[in-house]
């Protein structure tokens, strides 16, 4: 039987790594030694020069159907985990038959929910991955996306300013429909409490050295506050809202609330009764990220939402403290760019790079800055912050440029 690999944009070094040999005997040559947990599938991340991808075996028709439905989501700009390839046909040295493989590029700085606990993540942390798990559903729903297994696990959540953004990592069971009723979408949500409730009561029995925090979470509330915000941000983004001809600024009112959430309206339905009395509005199209585009057109910088909402914020305070107001903003971005951002970022260590992306550096100094500037009763230099910073806090951090623990299989790739 040929090898056969079937890669998007794929890396010839692919074809180097053992594929005659089962992915739970590979060696520390290619595999980072990273701890792991329990595996519906065998699955390992490999570095290769100086790319790492998750490579996980399953069967040959289940390995490209997720392939190719990753592929979709990546093409529509779903947060989801980047499919690199498939490799079928693998035979061992004795001519039997190995399960595919199906390649995904890692996710720098993500983690495992599990690894989140690990890394000093509390109960007060729950309720923001609730939060960027609903955010990821809702956004998976109004593309019209089935998803069949939503869960805690089968996510990667990176940190994004004083939350989190959550990522899928988990295609197998998904599936793209014309048109998603409400009764799928129910379906999806009523899964992801289930499994949620499961995973939370599983996080307090095996986490001994998590101690007060595993006790501390009640699984109950948190799957409470799941389906409470789901339906709420699924109203905010697609519900009906009507008022008189008189009080038309309630749409700039609801475009706005919609911008504050991170999404922009493509399209809005706008009706009006036979004497134009009432007015009906509905968002027919809405799309996630409007502050990271903004930022992005700004800056070219490219980040996570809330964090670009916060670098915006302080790109906003540099315009004011320097009377910038009347300048063209494109200009006065590319000076905060380089003025502020970047020699701010340019402090941190070599051996300190992979604690934390650029962007939450930045927001986490801010932060720190106002504790410093609280406790000196006055303005602390923000580059005496950063310093200060790195020396007190960031030094210690755990390395997040790469998962420390992969409690499932869907840990860095749709197992």
């Amino acid at each position: 039987m040929a090898l056969r690999i079937v890669a998007s944009r794929p890396d010839p070094a692919i074809i180097t790594l053992p594929w005659a040999t089962p992915l739970e005997e590979w060696g520390e040559e290619h595999v980072v030694p990273l701890p792991r947990g329990l595996s519906r599938h065998v699955v390992r991340i490999v570095r290769l020069r100086e790319r790492v991808y998750a490579v996980k075996e399953t069967v040959e028709p289940i390995a490209f159907r997720e392939y190719r439905l990753l592929r979709d989501l990546q093409r529509m700009g779903m947060p989801a985990v980047v499919p690199q390839g498939v490799v079928a046909g693998r035979v061992d040295a004795d001519g039997e038959e190995l399960p595919a493989a199906l390649i995904t590029e890692h996710l720098r700085f993500s983690l495992p929910y599990r690894s989140l606990f690990s890394h000093g993540a509390g109960r007060e942390d729950l309720p923001r991955l609730v939060d960027a798990l609903v955010v990821l559903l809702v956004r998976l729903h109004l593309a019209d996306f089935y998803w069949g297994d939503v869960s805690l696990s089968n996510v990667l959540f990176r940190r994004s300013a004083d939350g989190f953004a959550a990522y899928l990592v988990d295609a197998e069971t998904g599936e793209l429909r014309p048109s998603l009723s409400r009764q799928m979408r129910e379906h999806d949500v009523t899964v992801a409490t289930e499994n949620v409730f499961a995973e939370l009561l599983d996080l307090q029995a095996s986490l001994p050295e998590g101690g007060s925090v595993a006790r501390a979470i009640e699984p109950h509330e948190v799957v409470e506050l799941l389906q409470r915000r789901y339906d709420e941000l699924w109203s905010e983004l697609t519900g009906h809202e009507e008022f008189s001809a008189g009080e038309l600024w309630r749409i700039e009112r609801r475009l706005e609330r919609l911008n504050d959430l991170g999404f922009d309206v493509d399209e809005l339905d706008i009706v009006t009764d036979y004497d134009g009395d009432q007015v009906r509005i509905q968002p027919k199209v809405v799309e996630a990220g409007h502050h990271r585009r903004e930022l992005q057109s700004l800056t070219g910088l490219d980040v996570e939402d809330a964090q670009a909402r916060r670098l915006l914020n302080d790109l906003a305070a540099f315009t004011a403290h320097h009377d910038l107001g009347r300048e063209d903003r494109q200009l006065v971005a590319n000076r905060w760019l380089t003025k502020i951002y970047e020699p701010l970022v340019a402090l941190i260590p070599d051996e300190a790079r992979g604690k934390l992306e650029p962007a939450q550096f930045f927001h986490e100094v801010l932060v720190h800055r106002w504790y410093l500037s609280e406790r000196a009763g006055r303005p602390v230099d923000i580059f005496d912050t950063a310093r200060d910073y790195i020396d007190t806090v960031l030094r210690s951090k755990p390395d997040e440029a790469l998962a420390a623990d992969e409690p499932d299989d869907q840990a860095q790739i749709s197992p």
